[in-house]
């Protein structure tokens, strides 16, 4: 077993808590990360975590490990960076996350090209409408819609993405349409809401005369998918609030109507975000500069096409 291995899998299982969750992140099986902090352990005589049926906690001995076990691999990462840099061939592994819009829409439909480019990066793309601890589990680039709020973190903005309310024209012929933003909040209207443990979307921001307002909007459908929503809504059953440019083509069809045009939601910032030293490891250049570059171009596509509406027959 190489000893720089296990050294990994100890500190993931210091920052995750169980052996299989530090197994999943390494991928090894849960057997194997147990034998690697064992070999550990029989290396330096010292037991490294108290183990209980649902957690494993570093002992006092484990601590002060973990402290040096993470500045070791820090700087091995930044060794194995200066040369892939000097080399011009990066190599190595990149772990990466996005909501799953743009994941799908965007993002992994990029990564064979990506690794066609750079065929000795192996890409570890993970989807998810959740709130990722990008510290804790250990990602280098996170891709989404919002603002920076972790000082431990760096940004690169990539576009501002405008937001849009809207509606299937059914739903309006059954239940009406909201002439001001005030009548979202009435029980008449039913909106759909992007809810899930941490999330903070439990309101809409929209853009009033008055100046920006938050608006605690409510139906009796949530989901912590985006894209569930968007099919709710093109069902028939509420108002729905998502980036302009994952609906356009919706809205170009007919089967999207947008509301409250003169109050839009509050725009987004697609961004990446990545922890503060791995912007100095090539392969997260790259791959920012990679996907800034093609998220600008496809949503700029999706903006300015029309879609192709079918032609109806008049029989």
């Amino acid at each position: 077993m190489s000893y720089l291995d296990n050294v990994r899998v100890f500190v993931r299982v210091v920052e995750l808590g169980t052996l299989s969750a530090a197994g999943r992140d390494q991928r090894v099986t849960p057997a194997v990360a147990s034998n690697r902090i064992k070999e550990l352990e029989r290396h330096m005589g010292v037991r490294l975590f108290n183990r209980t049926t649902r957690k494993l906690t570093p002992t006092e001995h484990g601590r002060v490990f973990y402290e040096g076990a993470v500045k070791i691999l820090e700087a091995v990462n930044e060794a194995e960076s200066a040369i892939a840099d000097l080399s011009r061939n990066p190599k190595g592994a990149l772990k990466i996350t996005a909501p799953l819009g743009i994941g799908r829409r965007l993002i992994a439909p990029g990564i064979p090209e990506f690794h066609d480019r750079y065929p000795d990066i192996e890409v570890r793309l993970r989807l998810s409408d959740h709130n990722v601890d990008i510290l804790a589990e250990g990602v280098d680039i996170a891709f989404k819609l919002g603002i920076l709020e972790d000082s431990n973190l760096r940004m690169r903005g990539i576009m501002n993405c405008d937001r849009v309310l809207c509606g299937s024209p059914r739903y309006f012929e059954r239940r009406g349409t909201p002439s001001s933003p005030d009548d979202l909040l009435s029980q008449s209207h039913d909106c759909l809401l992007l809810r899930y443990p941490g999330s903070k979307e439990y309101y809409w921001t929209l853009q009033t005369p008055d100046g920006v307002r938050k608006f605690e909007v409510a139906g009796p459908y949530d989901s912590d998918d985006g894209d569930v929503l968007t099919q709710w809504a093109l069902d028939g059953r509420g108002i729905v609030n998502k980036p302009l440019f994952e609906v356009k083509h919706y809205i170009d069809e007919g089967l999207l109507v947008p509301i409250l045009e003169e109050t839009p939601p509050l725009g987004a910032q697609l961004a990446a975000i990545y922890p503060h030293k791995r912007f100095q490891d090539p392969k997260v250049r790259l791959m920012i500069d990679f996907m800034a570059e093609r998220c600008q171009r496809l949503i700029g596509k999706m903006l300015a096409e029309p879609a192709e509406v079918p032609e109806r027959s008049s029989a």
